[in-house]
């Protein structure tokens, strides 16, 4: 593993040791944290077999941040989105539409990817079409864990959903992944193929490399 993947991973450390540290309910920062701890390990355990672009790993990482953020203070709580809350007198803390968005935007670039390299498509302009769904599936699945964890939180429940109130917090979520999906497929598209091809050359080199 290159020296650019273990800083990566430094990085996810402090991060996650911060987070972990001290946070709003320990509960709470474990269902919260815990999928970031499970998806880093498998990425590490595919790590040989499939190797994404940095461009991509890089986007987890910001992503994970962005989690491990929210599961220490707990989303309804970010202190600089009561900031925000206070001066541009919004209803509520909207951290977790930061998190949605994220919850869109990357695993497009992953299922974009994914989609790409091992071409499962064969006529690449239902790309976009099958990535959006696939992160809309990936979006409503992680409400119906809210649900189920919240459910067996009891107490927790609020704090685990963060609605705040709001009545259509469910759907709204689902909104804001949608839009960071389209977002990336908008913005990153070409810039993603560039890293793609970088990748598919080293890929080829690395059996020689091995020898």
């Amino acid at each position: 593993m290159g020296k650019k993947y273990w800083v990566l991973l430094i990085i996810f450390a402090i991060v996650a040791a911060w987070s972990g540290y001290k946070p709003y309910e320990t509960g709470l920062w474990f269902m919260e944290a815990g999928m970031c701890l499970v998806g880093v390990i498998i990425l590490i355990a595919t790590f040989k077999r499939f190797r994404f672009t940095d461009m991509t790993y890089i986007f987890i990482l910001i992503h994970l941040i962005i989690l491990f953020v929210g599961a220490h203070y707990s989303y309804a709580r970010v202190p600089l989105f009561d900031w925000i809350q206070e001066v541009f007198d919004q209803s509520r803390n909207n951290y977790d539409k930061v998190g949605h968005f994220a919850q869109g935007f990357i695993p497009a670039m992953i299922a974009r990817e994914l989609i790409i390299r091992l071409d499962v498509v064969k006529k690449k302009g239902w790309i976009p079409f099958f990535v959006v769904c696939i992160c809309m599936a990936i979006s409503a699945f992680y409400e119906f864990i809210e649900w189920w964890a919240a459910v067996l939180s009891g107490d927790g429940a609020e704090d685990f959903l963060g609605m705040q109130g709001y009545i259509w917090d469910t759907q709204s979520d689902m909104f804001c992944a949608m839009i960071g999906a389209i977002c990336m497929l908008l913005f990153l598209s070409k810039l993603q193929d560039k890293q793609i091809r970088k990748q598919l050359t080293v890929d080829s080199q690395q059996p020689a490399d091995n020898n």
